[in-house]
């Protein structure tokens, strides 16, 4: 979701002002991916490299964080949507991890889509402390390394609950992937868009997924085995 500082800065506004544009782009995707059926949907809301900006400005996201969560969640159960988070939690300021944990445990038995916030995340991270536990249960004979397939490898990433992305989009022109759920996304289709992030709205979501249903997804096939 990227953009919110250049789309504050383009008006002469605080950067802030810009995140705090970017929770109604977030609402807005939210409800429309609800309404499509999609069952799940993953948010990159703050990476672990994000913890390098200006201290004024983590604190600023790290409320709005807080803020998002008490006032989205009637939005949540109304539309029976389940939250979770993916990251490094512990991470968190006290406040935004306990209220984060609450709305998590006041949604878990919503059915209709999951929403994840990937949080403190980072990708490379992940897949370390996943080698790690890995590697502990070998030596203490618990799992053998002849056993470790990719089966094993997605039980102990932080999505082990989540199916692998059919689809990522980026927003505000960036065509790179910044550490973001590197495993999960092998054979994801995707989209680049110009669009700002405050600025991105149910018609954006749906010109990304009429895109990406005109691809061919051949998982290393030839188009010839697919049809």
């Amino acid at each position: 979701m990227d953009g919110n500082g250049r789309w504050a800065k383009q008006k002469g506004l605080l950067r802030s002002i810009g995140h705090e544009n970017g929770t109604k782009s977030v609402r807005e995707t939210v409800e429309a991916s609800a309404e499509l059926g999609i069952e799940n949907l993953t948010l990159y809301a703050f990476s672990t490299e994000n913890w390098n900006r200006p201290k004024l400005e983590v604190q600023t996201l790290m409320k709005l964080l807080v803020s998002s969560l008490k006032k989205e969640i009637k939005t949540l159960q109304k539309n029976d949507i389940r939250l979770a988070a993916i990251g490094c939690l512990d991470a968190l300021p006290k406040k935004a991890h306990t209220e984060l944990l609450e709305v998590i445990d006041k949604t878990k038995h919503n059915k209709r889509m999951c929403l994840t916030l990937a949080l403190s995340y980072g990708s490379r991270e992940e897949i370390l402390n996943t080698v790690k536990e890995i590697s502990l249960k070998v030596k203490n004979n618990i799992i053998s390394a002849e056993k470790i397939d990719e089966s094993v490898i997605n039980e102990h990433l932080y999505t082990r609950n989540l199916p692998d992305v059919d689809l990522l989009i980026r927003t505000s022109g960036e065509q790179r992937i910044s550490n973001f759920l590197l495993w999960q996304i092998a054979y994801a289709e995707l989209y680049f868009t110009q669009v700002l992030w405050p600025d991105f709205t149910k018609q954006n979501l749906y010109e990304a997924i009429i895109e990406y249903q005109k691809r061919e997804r051949r998982f290393g096939k030839t188009s010839e085995q697919l049809h």
